[in-house]
């Protein structure tokens, strides 16, 4: 529908050049009686051409060019809103569409030839991914579906450090561990990881060492050692989450292949860095930032801003159209630093797309969890995952818009009822199933043929909905919203349920029959796309 609306309005165009100068908004009405579509172009055009909005609007209308088969009519309401009324045999039509499209119905070729890059997760090697991580993890995958679905060559990449202080730390605390294993009386400083996970470690190094490390006096062989198994777990974590990451960036090689002198030397020949008490500072004040900052520490250590800035030059080496970095609310006020150094240093900063996301919060029992990462008193996400299922988990991580803290209900998230969303969507889509298979017990078969019968309230309610995957699809993608996919599908699963009460398939006339069969194959399909962008399954039996 938004799609017929907006090509007559290209066509509009010719007539009144002035068309052109507004954006066509097209919005549902809250009400029926307003229509099946509205736009207020006119309200945006009134200050343009200083006339009444209702003036233009009743312009547009009387040189709109449209096929009476498909709009039933057109009028104003209220100050200047064009509201739009289809046939419901048009309305009906889109049932064709989904069905020759299948699986592919919502795709778009929009952004064919273009090449996206989404890094997400990029935890340090030192311990199990969280539920914080859990977040980050499951809103980088499906962005990264979304992208696809609207023609991006997407890769996903990881970028980790294995070096620095956390990992000495890490070190540290499995030599202590393993010392332990042959000594208890060693002493085990509160600054180290507290987790279980760092005995296992120390256990798993005397099984394969035996007592050879006792007298190790370096913790290299710990630190290596450790950042394969935890790295291992990770991936395997992810993996349980059905995410796989094309790349894995080591900041490490940032100095190996001299990325950081270069970045460095470039700063340097543009006169944006000078010393200042042993440190060597960015003229960020220079670059549009409210104050100057350290990028090498007076002890010789970079700050993250400089193996940031000179990570992100390597992804405009490597010709990305765009580039999203999805962080936690920590890095709110830290990332317009790395922004403003790659502008200065020549490349599009509004190529960087930056996503931001909110905590966590984990309830039981209606009570908070308290967790704390430092004493290692944490879920993690393996645990969540085996708690409530990959499915529970990504979708509750994604049906609330990012920016928003998120109360992770893992009461709700573990009931098999309508309460839970999940369950609602998937139970929607395996009752579909179960239906199709009552009507071919009857002998009914899907048709196309009669789809104008399709007129009630409640069919076309249905149908409309239909009608909408494709843009809110594009607009999700546009504008990195996938939990806009979560609110379309509970809508989409309520109206089904609601067409399923109130109309009749089996028993019904075998004509109309046949079309209500089409309707909810053609639901199921929308359903099932929409749960395979979000990574959730969509059983046939429940």
């Amino acid at each position: 529908m938004k799609k017929y609306i907006r090509k007559i309005f290209e066509n509009l165009n010719h007539k009144l050049n002035y068309i052109g100068n507004a954006e066509l908004i097209l919005t549902v009405p809250q009400h029926t009686s307003h229509g099946d579509l509205s736009t207020n172009i006119a309200m945006l055009l009134s200050k343009k051409l200083r006339k009444p909005p209702r003036e233009i609007a009743s312009e547009i209308i009387e040189n709109l060019e449209y096929d009476n088969n498909k709009i039933k009519s057109i009028n104003i309401a209220g100050p200047g809103f064009i509201n739009f009324f289809f046939q419901p045999s048009f309305v009906a039509q889109i049932i064709k569409n989904i069905l020759d499209e299948r699986e592919n119905f919502g795709r778009s070729n929009e952004f064919e030839g273009k090449k996206a890059q989404v890094e997400f997760v990029s935890a340090n090697p030192t311990g199990p991914l969280t539920v914080g991580h859990g977040r980050n993890a499951v809103l980088g995958d499906t962005i990264a579906n979304l992208l696809e679905w609207v023609g991006y060559n997407v890769e996903r990449e990881y970028y980790f450090n294995n070096a620095g202080r956390q990992m000495k730390m890490l070190g540290e605390s499995v030599k202590t561990r393993y010392l332990q294993l042959f000594d208890p009386t060693v002493e085990f400083s509160e600054e180290y990881y507290q987790g279980e996970y760092i005995i296992d470690i120390a256990e798993e190094l005397k099984r394969k060492f035996a007592d050879k490390l006792i007298h190790e006096k370096s913790i290299d062989v710990f630190k290596q050692n450790a950042e394969e198994i935890i790295f291992e777990n990770i991936k395997t974590t992810l993996e349980n989450l059905d995410i796989t990451f094309d790349n894995f960036f080591n900041e490490k090689s940032l100095y190996e292949n001299g990325n950081i002198d270069k970045v460095l030397k470039l700063f340097e020949e543009k006169k944006l860095t000078y010393k200042k008490e042993n440190a060597l500072w960015l003229k960020l004040t220079e670059l549009g930032q409210e104050q100057d900052k350290v990028i090498i520490k007076s002890s010789g250590e970079p700050t993250y801003r400089l193996p940031d800035i000179a990570y992100h030059v390597t992804k405009f080496e490597r010709g990305y159209d765009l580039m999203i970095d999805i962080f936690g609310s920590d890095h709110a006020a830290t990332y317009p630093d790395v922004l403003a150094g790659i502008k200065a240093l020549g490349y599009n900063p509004e190529k960087v797309k930056v996503i931001i996301y909110q905590f966590v919060t984990i309830l039981k029992n209606g009570e908070v969890v308290k967790m704390s990462t430092r004493k290692a008193n944490f879920i993690t996400l393996d645990e969540l995952i085996e708690e409530v299922g990959k499915d529970v988990v990504r979708y509750f991580f994604i049906m609330r818009n990012h920016s928003s803290h998120m109360n992770f209900d893992l009461d709700l998230a573990k009931k098999q009822s309508d309460e839970n969303p999940v369950f609602y969507l998937q139970y929607a889509h395996a009752r579909i199933s179960s239906i199709i298979r009552m009507t071919r017990e009857e002998k009914l078969n899907p048709s196309i043929e009669n789809l104008a019968l399709l007129n009630t309230f409640y069919e076309q309610n249905l149908l409309k909905q239909l009608h909408f995957f494709p843009e809110e699809l594009y607009q999700a993608a546009k504008n990195f919203e996938p939990h806009k996919i979560a609110n379309y599908l509970e809508t989409l699963a309520a109206l089904f349920h609601k067409f399923y009460t109130e109309c009749r398939i089996i028993g019904s006339e075998k004509k109309l029959a046949e079309a209500r069969i089409a309707l909810i194959i053609a639901t199921q399909i929308v359903l099932r796309n929409g749960l395979s962008l979000l990574g959730v399954s969509a059983p046939e039996k429940m």
